[in-house]
């Protein structure tokens, strides 16, 4: 019988993003997919995507992190969509 999948914690997942981001060459950014898929077991990745971008968001708000569309940075009210994630430019 398989355990039930526990989702991290908002904490959990920030640490997560910021790890990622600050292991990129400056400038390059990831997906938030990546940051799922590193925290889940493969069959629950996906439902762990909200709750990456939610943490995206809030780290986006403390200056903490970029949220990119389409290459570009955008305000976390216009977050939506295909996004990426990268460490702020120094």
């Amino acid at each position: 019988m398989s355990h039930p999948f526990e989702r991290p914690s908002l904490e959990v997942l920030s640490a997560e993003i910021l790890r990622q981001t600050a292991a990129c060459a400056p400038g390059r950014s990831i997906a938030p997919s990546e940051v799922a898929q590193a925290l889940a077991p493969e069959e629950h990745w996906r439902g762990l995507l909200g709750a990456v971008r939610e943490a995206a968001v809030a780290l986006q708000r403390e200056g903490r992190l970029e949220v990119l569309r389409k290459g570009k940075p955008v305000p976390p009210e216009e977050v939506r969509g295909v996004i990426r994630l990268r460490a702020p430019a120094a």
